[in-house]
């Protein structure tokens, strides 16, 4: 018997389809809310999802990225309360068997259903014998398209990020990521998971960074209903979510030391029990984590458990920040470009050469992050083939044509010997450090530099640096 959940927060429309899918054969169950939905999927298997598009805490868009993010196998179903072509095409993008509009009708809802698990059967069929095939010659071709910002580049610190995923991903190591904020941790977590033989089982993303201790235990264990103040519902916890497959922990350096405890229980003994309850849960999961700072250090200081630290450093990997990535900087450019004309239906084809020059000149703080907002931004403003450079924040263009003016002081500095062109570029150096401080506020510049605006402005043209 086919299993179908519904999800809608209207319950008569829930509860219609219920009995009428019911006695058309299907095993049915229905969700009111995007949370109650993901409990649902975590403890049973699926083979199609109706969700309404307008949700009380989520919208049917995220649900379907989510579903096929983590239970590839399931086929989904977009329902709404009107027609929109855009959106339907994104949808069926997106990985949405079909998009229906209200009123519904009986024929049409059981002729699009039988034929949705029709297709997702065959699709599983044609995947399983793919993978039976795989595993008949040893051989697991490297998945990275799928993920969302992973850009496989050629400098020598994106192979040897590659090299070191392709070395653990077919492991069950637990995994240390570290890096920087924006270098794109998830990314590779994700890599990981796919490249790994649990690539058919959740993965489950978890930000520490904002956990209170309070909510820690409900949230990595669950909790059921009534146990405690608040418990209105049970609770499928991120460790159950993510059983059989990988529990990602994002900023797990922010945990406090008790949270730390009780997940040194867990990583030990492989069980959880929710809160209220005394029924243990068998545990397979494989568990990274990622942090921007060190561990080592937050070991002396007292802050983390070096045994919790040494259950989880099985494996390790320093993510490079994109200014240490040479010319993949604009690999990742193209690439976001590619994402920024899909999501904006533009045809932007590349990058003008100052672009360029000032995308690798840049020293990129907010790493790939950064870049994929800066290059979304300018592919909206941009109107013609290339994206130039006044479609870059300020701070971005200004920033590399300051770079570009100290290299050449330098330069200058150390060929000549002068006197008078040693104390200009002493000024020009004191007047760009200003200008870089103040995120290039002429008004506050000169104020610091004690000169009118005029003068500042005179001097910013005689270096080139007229903004």
């Amino acid at each position: 018997m086919k299993r179908i959940l519904i999800i809608d927060d209207e319950v008569n429309i829930g509860l219609l389809l219920s009995k009428f899918l019911t006695r058309n054969g299907f095993s049915v169950d229905t969700a009111t809310s995007g949370v109650s939905a993901h409990e649902y999927l975590s403890k049973e298997h699926y083979d199609l999802v109706l969700c309404d598009y307008r949700l009380e805490d989520t919208d049917g868009k995220e649900m379907l990225i989510k579903i096929k993010e983590s239970y590839p196998q399931t086929g989904v179903i977009i329902i709404t309360g009107y027609s929109d072509i855009k959106l339907a095409v994104e949808l069926i993008k997106l990985g949405a068997y079909d998009y229906i509009t209200k009123p519904l009708y009986p024929d049409e809802i059981l002729n699009t259903i039988n034929k949705a698990i029709d297709t997702q059967v065959a699709l599983n069929d044609s995947v399983s014998e793919i993978a039976r095939e795989t595993q008949k010659i040893k051989v697991v071709k490297p998945v990275y398209n799928q993920v969302e910002n992973f850009v496989a580049g050629q400098s020598i610190a994106s192979k040897e990020l590659l090299k070191q995923i392709q070395l653990v991903a077919p492991t069950s190591y637990s995994v240390i990521l570290t890096g920087e904020s924006g270098t794109g941790k998830e990314s590779v977590a994700k890599a990981i998971h796919l490249n790994s033989p649990r690539r058919d089982a959740p993965f489950v993303a978890m930000d520490c960074g904002s956990l209170t201790k309070e909510l820690a235990g409900s949230e990595f264990f669950g909790h059921e209903k009534g146990s405690f103040t608040g418990a209105l519902n049970t609770k499928i916890g991120h460790f159950e979510m993510a059983n059989g497959g990988t529990l990602f922990l994002d900023e797990v350096g922010n945990l406090s030391y008790e949270i730390q405890a009780a997940l040194l229980r867990t990583v030990q003994e492989r069980k959880i029990k929710r809160i209220g309850s005394t029924k243990e849960i068998d545990l397979d999961v494989r568990i990274i984590v990622a942090t921007n700072e060190n561990l080592s250090s937050a070991i002396q200081k007292g802050r983390f458990r070096e045994d919790l630290y040494h259950r989880f450093n099985e494996f390790s990997i320093n993510l490079p920040p994109l200014s240490n990535r040479g010319k993949d900087i604009m690999v990742f450019a193209k690439t976001f470009l590619d994402f920024a004309n899909e999501e904006l239906g533009r045809n932007v084809q590349g990058f003008s050469k100052d672009v360029e020059d000032c995308f690798l000149t840049y020293n990129w703080p907010g790493n790939v992050r950064e870049l994929k907002n800066v290059v979304r931004r300018a592919t909206l403003l941009t109107e013609t083939d290339e994206i130039q450079l006044k479609a870059l924040p300020l701070e971005i263009s200004t920033d590399a044509k300051v770079t570009a003016i100290e290299n050449t002081i330098h330069k200058n500095h150390e060929k000549s010997r002068d006197l008078k062109n040693a104390a200009s570029e002493a000024e020009y150096e004191a007047i760009l450090k200003v200008l870089r401080e103040v995120n290039f506020n002429k008004t506050k510049a000169a104020k610091i530099l004690n000169i009118d605006r005029k003068t500042l402005y005179n001097k910013m043209k005689a270096i080139n640096l007229d903004t």
